[in-house]
């Protein structure tokens, strides 16, 4: 248990029980991580140096529909915070409504794009009920895990990187003020990049402010200082790594360039925040999307090249870090959880199978609706969406066009492909319609949701309408395929000569000893996987990353189910389990 007592800011320097504090924080997301492993982490951000722990709370897995709020599993946030006050680590959490963190709509709920007129991160009264409800709920959580409750959290973040967006400070008020409402009377901080527009927009004058920034930390300290000269030197977030985008190069930073930069910060006395100690995974649908010159989704491994990779093993990185720290404090000698075995279980046999378009009606109920809508407006968050019409014919060869598509559309006419219309080129498909008309489908994947940016807000689905050469087509039966339900699927035996089109494949494996493995998938082209009901996240054979994690609680003893849904095609019935991943 911790002293009651509070972080407080005197003469530049950071106090807590009047004595001065030098925080090494790590981030470690536990919604990244499955909770069995939470404290094998933890321990090790302990073990390289570290004294606290940063964490986002994201607001979409924690009220997944509005009104319904989850805090069991991934999400028991307050049992992750427990067990770092048990190891004796501080805890910095970032509760804003929005996070970015590359994770699905920078953690806002989809459910807030029901309403087209909604307006984000502002001072916007629907926005801010629904932010209301929530915290209602989430500080009356966090209330008894602060410090001066004798809990382990020492300070929390109002909003995220608001300079970033926006500079509406009745707004910010507005969040520090329901965070203070609420019972939240630790430390409250603003974090934005060290630049004249973000320092100006995202901080307010009675919070304390901290700058992001992966290098030259001299003159990042000395923008901050322009604005804040009494505050201390602290640097919320230090991008030791990066994430990757699909079909991008994986992304890494020489261990010893961060280790210095954040040598050179602990020796001029500044607090840091090393973002990420440890990256995890994305999980199920939750990774995130960038848009700087065309619309870029972030893959499943969250590694970040961090000091621990995606599976938790100590890289290079950790030991470059840990040997920083060691510099200008006393570190105990080095004490690490017992391994965690990684297994290669061998190949696979994906014996079942069964096609999407003999599965629609027992994995969806279709709607019928005069326009396509979007994901929001039928209640779904994540997943796919299929939208069927028919075409009456005749009709000579003409142009179809998705107005607009988010993100990724397959086009079928009488059940057969023919081809691709993507956000990224949004282009068209040209066919003739014959004297019988055709059934038109389309198969759309949403492939996340932006979370940085002025785009922040990202309908999913077919947003406006479809048209033929000029004409826009009606009269539309939709079927949502969140992909929550799949234990209703009736498996057939394989077929090697039938394996093209959208369909469910199905193998079983047993395990005497259970570790850690990672999903191998060669000849497989773009779908996602399911280990035990669980979604472990999307494959794309574009890469940079050919391999998902498969965290060992998320196996049993005896026999396990593996089901894949894949989009277009394979080249074999088969995909292995190995010891070693490969990220690109």
């Amino acid at each position: 248990m911790f002293r009651l007592s509070n972080l407080t800011v005197r003469e530049k320097k950071l106090y807590l029980n009047d004595d001065p504090i030098q925080l090494i924080s790590g981030a470690i997301h536990y919604f990244r991580i499955v909770p069995e492993y939470w404290e094998d982490r933890l321990l090790k951000l302990k073990a390289c140096g570290f004294n606290c722990v940063e964490t986002y709370i994201p607001w979409n897995l924690h009220e997944p529909k509005e009104g319904q709020f989850n805090f069991t599993g991934i999400a028991d946030v307050e049992k992750f915070i427990r067990i770092a006050e048990k190891i004796g680590l501080y805890v910095i959490v970032r509760p804003s409504p929005y996070i970015c963190a590359e994770w699905e709509f920078g953690g806002l709920p989809a459910w807030l794009l029901a309403d087209r007129n909604m307006r984000l991160r502002s001072y916007y009264e629907p926005y801010l009920d629904k932010i209301d409800a929530y915290y209602d709920v989430l500080m009356e959580k966090l209330k008894p895990l602060q410090m001066t409750n004798d809990g382990p959290i020492i300070a929390m973040q109002v909003e995220n990187e608001y300079g970033s967006y926006g500079n509406d400070k009745k707004y910010l008020h507005y969040i520090k003020d329901g965070m203070i409402s609420r019972g939240i009377d630790v430390l409250l901080f603003t974090s934005d990049g060290p630049t004249d527009l973000m320092l100006q927009g995202g901080t307010l004058p009675d919070l304390l402010a901290t700058a992001n920034f992966g290098s030259k930390p001299k003159e990042s300290f000395d923008k901050l200082n322009e604005y804040f000269p009494n505050s201390p030197d602290i640097c919320m977030e230090f991008w030791n790594g990066w994430f990757d985008h699909w079909g991008e190069e994986h992304h890494q930073r020489d261990p010893y360039d961060a280790a210095n930069t954040f040598a050179e910060m602990l020796k001029g006395g500044a607090s840091v925040n090393f973002y990420m100690f440890h990256g995890g995974t994305n999980f199920g649908f939750y990774n995130g999307a960038n848009y700087d010159d065309k619309y870029a989704p972030t893959v499943t491994s969250y590694d970040y090249d961090c000091p621990l990779s995606e599976s938790g093993d100590l890289t290079p990185k950790f030991y470059a870090v840990r040997e920083a720290i060691g510099k200008y404090k006393n570190i105990e000698e080095l004490k690490l959880p017992e391994p965690i075995p990684k297994i290669n279980y061998g190949k696979i046999d994906m014996v079942e199978s069964i096609k999407l378009f003999d599965s629609l009606e027992v994995i969806s109920e279709p709607v019928r609706r005069t326009h396509p809508q979007t994901m929001e407006e039928l209640g779904q968050d994540y997943g796919f969406i299929l939208y069927r019409t028919t075409i009456e014919g005749p009709k000579p060869e003409a142009q179809l066009t998705i107005q607009d598509v988010r993100d990724r559309a397959l086009v079928f006419i009488d059940r057969e492909f023919i081809g691709v219309i993507d956000r990224w080129d949004n282009n068209t498909i040209s066919f003739e319609v014959p004297e019988k008309g055709v059934q038109l489908d389309i198969l759309v994947e949403n492939l996340g949701r932006i979370n940085y940016g002025p785009l922040l807000k990202d309908p999913k689905g077919i947003t406006e309408g479809v048209r033929f050469e000029r004409q826009f087509l009606y009269d539309w039966t939709i079927f949502p395929l969140p992909m929550n339900n799949l234990d209703s699927l009736t498996f057939k035996k394989a077929n090697n000569l039938d394996n093209s089109g959208p369909s469910f494949y199905r193998g079983v494996f047993n395990v005497e000893e259970i570790g850690d493995t990672f999903v191998e998938l060669p000849g497989w082209k773009k779908g996602v996987v399911f280990i035990n009901g669980f979604n472990l996240g999307r494959y794309w054979e574009i890469g940079p990353q050919e391999t998902l994690y498969l965290p060992g609680p998320l196996l049993k003893k005896g026999e396990n189910e593996i089901i894949i849904f894949e989009m277009h095609s394979i080249d074999r019935l088969e995909i292995f389990l190995i010891d070693t991943p490969k990220l690109g």
